[in-house]
């Protein structure tokens, strides 16, 4: 690990820098953007939650917080350890005093390392689903245009008016398994964007794939949340855990039609 040096120290840096030695990984894969880096982390299966009263906060494990730099530029961030905790490794040079910590977590430790390396295998887009506006009906199309960092045109999150932000990583494409719809009696309705049969979408985290004239990148699971449930009227959050689709970004534009291929890179 090779921490950052001279002026580069920044809070975003040493931050970036902390979560590749907690993770393993080469500081330069760490995306300094905050919303970059927390797709980033979603593809490995991995968030970062925040530590209540980290000052007195103690972890049998590496932890990260955020401490005033010495010569007074702001704070760095550092990785914690140990019982009582203490700094293991502090590339920007910082005092004791602790602003406030994350520790680095599975999003489910049932299914933590995530898991790359299978074949996805190759789908058939069997639905395309479009809603213009939040909780709005949805409608089905013969067709639409992906652009990259927005979506499907004539969807509400191309538009930034869906229930949740737009622009953030994983927010512009949704994909669900036709085969899991298949096992829910009656219509639910899902909100996702396409339904795909054939592939599985939960080993496209993390890799690119083409779905149609389009091409695109799995970014993390597109869980159930109580905001799906409500619109079914219960029941739908349990069933859907692990098996509610694909968040997607379409980093090359192109049409994506019923009948159209996905394709794993």
């Amino acid at each position: 690990m090779t921490p950052p040096s001279g002026p580069d120290h920044t809070e975003r840096s040493t931050l970036a820098a902390c979560i590749a030695h907690v993770v393993g990984a080469s500081a330069s894969d760490v995306p300094l953007d905050p919303e970059e880096q927390r797709g980033w982390l979603g593809e490995h299966g991995l968030g970062l939650v925040p530590v209540v009263d980290a000052a007195t906060f103690s972890w049998a494990g590496p932890w990260i917080a955020r401490r005033p730099a010495r010569d007074g530029s702001g704070p760095r961030a550092v990785v914690m350890f140990g019982v009582p905790s203490g700094a293991l490794w502090d590339p920007a040079g910082t005092t004791d005093e602790i602003l406030d910590g994350f520790v680095v977590a599975a999003l489910d430790l049932a299914r933590w390392p995530a898991q790359t390396d299978s074949d996805p295998g190759i789908g058939v887009v069997e639905a395309l689903v479009l809603a213009p506006a939040a909780e709005a009906p949805v409608k089905l199309v013969d067709e639409a245009v992906a652009i990259v960092g927005r979506g499907l045109e004539g969807d509400r999150y191309f538009d930034g008016a869906g229930t949740f932000a737009s622009g953030r990583p994983g927010s512009a494409l949704t994909l669900i398994d036709a085969a899991v719809l298949d096992s829910f009696d009656g219509d639910l309705d899902h909100r996702r964007n396409v339904v795909v049969r054939g592939t599985d979408l939960n080993a496209l985290v993390g890799r690119e794939f083409t779905l149609g004239e389009a091409r695109c990148r799995g970014r993390r699971l597109c869980e159930p949340c109580a905001h799906l449930d409500r619109l079914n009227g219960g029941g739908t959050l349990r069933p859907l855990v692990h098996r509610g689709g694909l968040r997607a970004d379409v980093i090359r534009d192109g049409t994506i039609r019923t009948g159209d291929q996905l394709t794993p890179a």
